[in-house]
């Protein structure tokens, strides 16, 4: 779950620098143009790690509706739900819901909230492979860690050159493991309730609270 967030919802701040290439920053900031017009966003992914060195493989599928600062998200039968200053995690499984405050000054808190627009600081980048994809065309932009202690080795963006909405995120770690997020469907404006990002305690009596702040 952490490492599902932390490849697709990164934060960002954009951050020009000198060995950037011209054409990957032009089209990177086209993409954030794009997703900041939006009131909402609707996404239905698809989520895949492989390490072949560990013999680990999984592969689960995930939506998530963003409203600014807000979103509901639902990946691996746990929902999160933010409401701009608090976060509840429910788990039906443990019937536990996990109630913490916003940690935006921790820079490994990740929040959906951010998605699709991680690369604009701490990464190098520059344009990569073309390739056409169920009738679309993708371009792909690649991304290096500037830091270099980091983990990953590389980010591998996919673009669609018409609608500039990111297709995928591929993640290569140092340690050999390799992350894909592959949007399904991407909506946006969408009607949605005004209590999508409400969590209605009356629902969860029977849940163990678990207050982290």
């Amino acid at each position: 779950m952490k490492n599902l967030i932390i490849i697709a919802f990164i934060t960002l701040g954009f951050t020009s620098f000198a060995q950037n290439d011209a054409k990957a920053e032009t089209l990177l900031k086209e993409v954030s143009t794009k997703i900041k017009s939006y009131k909402n966003i609707s996404l239905d992914f698809k989520y895949e790690l492989n390490n072949l060195s560990e013999n680990i493989k999984q592969e689960t599928r995930g939506d998530v509706v963003i409203e600014s600062e807000k979103y509901k998200l639902n990946i691996l039968g746990v929902t999160r739900i933010f409401d701009g200053k608090t976060l509840y995690t429910i788990s039906p499984e443990d019937e536990e819901v996990t109630i913490s405050s916003d940690n935006t000054e921790d820079e490994s808190t990740i929040t959906p909230s951010k998605m699709l627009s991680f690369y604009e600081d701490g990464y190098a980048y520059k344009m990569d492979i073309v390739q056409t994809i169920k009738g679309r065309k993708i371009q792909y932009v690649k991304l290096n860690p500037i830091d270099t202690n980091a983990e990953i080795k590389h980010i591998l963006l996919g673009i669609d050159a018409t609608t500039k909405h990111i297709y995928n995120l591929i993640e290569v770690g140092k340690n050999g493991t390799k992350t894909t997020l592959t949007v399904n469907s991407f909506k946006t404006d969408q009607p949605i309730s005004k209590t999508l990002f409400t969590f209605d305690k009356s629902k969860y009596s029977d849940y163990f609270i678990n207050r982290i702040d």
